[in-house]
């Protein structure tokens, strides 16, 4: 059976995921992202208003035309996660293929919203719930079957999807971390990582995350930042100032340490900011979390400046604003907060703490320093860096080879220069450039088999 391999975005940079794998006549894609800093650097744009077209050559969603030199059919469009760099454009691209949706719950469900926020492209693909653990049938051939394995992320239901071919297994790695004690779900799965690389043909491909791979050792466990965001917040049970905290709003098992710890010292948290709202709301509607009954979660600008006005008014001393602009985004609730463009006043000695890292690039570093800069302007102090990656630092990296043993690995999630440390970690264990270790570019087909 032919096995091809079609890379079409998220090779030449972080975002706008999105890889398509041919099996015979059956394609699956895997993720189908928007890159979100191609966005952020033209001013006002609303990519729900602009052409699919347009937002391929802005560099925004990935350029599929590549898509018609596969011969076959789409069978499934895979989202690995609900990230927007990994879902972002299904709302845009989807409806060119005649191919359901076929993601986690929780995936699916942002997915959902996502296309009926934006139904002027028409987007009417079927949405298929799938959990970690399960299998489905790809194509009529009964040769093909999709598998997805539990990993741990800053997201939860993640997966790494698993196509399986009578040539081996074609394994899509992105994204993850080794977590053996999550804050919310389970554990990845290694034992099934490394009972797929012992079964029948073993593994054909690993397409492979390479975001930490140039750090060494291992990346630590959510419930490392759980510790250390508690001691940060246990460290100011005495303050009776305002407190303000930033995080990623899809990182679930964050924003619940969060109200947590802001109870355990005294104070009220309420969520404040559009997406914040949208992601925490979702995740307790399906179960994933279980927030206090009297959480407040507020999206729309002017229940945010209610809520605010509240604070002021009853002391910044009993609550725990936990807000969007955790990357200095423009409109998001912090940056708003460091303009003076809310009813929150931000005074000498007021505490802002940064639960995330800067996703480092240039227009995100830019944002966050502007921000901080307006932030320390008013008086606030910064704590910075509560935080862990949701990405594998080295030593997953090597572990993830040793499980698998892929016969090909095509490195993804970066740009050139972001592959040369998964290039020298896979050359280490024998791997080797233009023969079985694949660095490409977006728009290129790879054939494995013939």
């Amino acid at each position: 059976m032919e096995i091809e391999i079609a890379t079409i975005g998220g090779y030449e940079e972080v975002g706008r995921q999105m890889t398509a794998v041919r099996a015979g006549d059956d394609v699956v894609v895997f993720d189908m992202g928007l890159n979100l800093s191609q966005v952020l650097i033209h001013d006002n744009v609303e990519t729900e208003k602009m052409h699919s077209l347009d937002l391929i050559d802005m560099g925004a969603i990935p350029d599929d035309r590549i898509m018609s030199e596969l011969e076959g059919d789409v069978q499934a469009i895979v989202p690995t996660h609900g990230h927007l760099d990994h879902i972002g454009a299904i709302s845009k691209l989807a409806h060119r293929y005649d191919a359901p949706v076929v993601a986690t719950p929780f995936t699916i469900e942002l997915v959902k919203q996502q296309v009926e926020s934006e139904q002027k492209f028409g987007v009417e693909n079927d949405l298929v719930k799938m959990d970690a653990g399960e299998t489905m049938t790809i194509g009529d051939s009964g040769q093909v079957e999709l598998e997805f394995v539990n990993v741990t992320h800053s997201i939860i239901d993640a997966i790494n999807p698993v196509l399986h071919t009578p040539e081996g297994a074609v394994v899509y790695g992105l994204d993850k971390r080794m977590d053996h004690t999550p804050v919310i779900g389970d554990p990845i799965d290694m034992k099934r990582f490394r009972e797929i690389g012992r079964e029948g043909e073993g593994v054909l491909c690993y397409i492979e995350d390479c975001t930490n791979a140039n750090k060494k050792g291992r990346t630590p466990s959510e419930s490392v930042a759980r510790r250390h965001l508690k001691d940060v917040m246990y460290s100011m049970e005495d303050y009776s100032g305002g407190i303000v905290a930033t995080t990623f709003s899809s990182h679930i098992a964050r924003v619940k340490s969060l109200v947590e710890f802001a109870r355990d010292i005294g104070r009220q948290p309420v969520l404040l900011g559009r997406s914040m709202e949208k992601y925490s709301g979702t995740a307790e509607r399906l179960g994933f979390v279980d927030f206090p009954g009297d959480l407040g979660m507020f999206g729309h600008r002017k229940s945010v400046d209610r809520t605010f006005k509240r604070v002021m008014k009853e002391g910044k001393g009993n609550f725990l604003p936990i807000v969007t602009g955790h990357q200095g985004e423009p409109r998001a609730m912090l940056t708003r907060m460091g303009r003076g463009e809310t009813p929150y006043e931000l005074e000498d000695g007021d505490k802002v703490i940064f639960s995330a890292r800067v996703i480092p690039e240039p227009t995100n570093e830019g944002q966050r320093y502007q921000s901080e800069r307006l932030l320390g302007m008013q008086g606030a102090r910064i704590y910075d860096d509560i935080h862990v990656s949701g990405h594998l630092n080295q030593e997953g990296h090597y572990e993830m080879l040793q499980a698998l043993q892929p016969q090909n690995i095509i490195p993804a999630h970066q740009d050139m220069s972001g592959f040369s440390g998964y290039v020298n970690l896979c050359e280490s264990e024998g791997y080797k450039m233009g023969r079985d270790l694949h660095v490409t570019r977006n728009g290129n087909l790879i054939q494995l088999t013939e």
